[in-house]
């Protein structure tokens, strides 16, 4: 009886970790099981506005909880930017206990 429990948590716990959900979504390139580091573009280039200003928005997750604004418009207010030239993103987890998400908006 106790193999069959055992069992039985093994498929939830990989159902849980092959779902996605402890994985930030919108990750440019997943990575491994334990950690996760990436970085890669969410919106194109505007080659008439100049890159000249950085603004970042953040949000986090640790367990079951998740605060933070990671939008465009809050990056873009945080750096004082009216024109966007590109957006990236900045993903990071560990073990799907802890993420955060980043939103880098450049422009003028």
């Amino acid at each position: 009886m106790k193999l069959v429990a055992v069992f039985v948590l093994f498929v939830f716990l990989g159902q849980f970790l092959l779902a996605g959900c402890a994985f930030a979504p919108s990750a440019p390139v997943y990575g491994g099981l334990l950690t996760n580091g990436t970085r890669g573009p969410v919106a194109g280039v505007d080659n008439s506005v100049r890159p000249q200003k950085k603004g970042v928005s953040i949000a986090e997750a640790i367990l079951f909880y998740a605060y933070g604004d990671a939008s465009i418009v809050a990056a873009m207010r945080e750096g004082n930017i009216q024109k966007v030239h590109h957006v990236d993103c900045e993903v990071f987890t560990i073990l799907g206990l802890y993420a955060t998400y980043k939103t880098i908006v450049y422009g003028e």
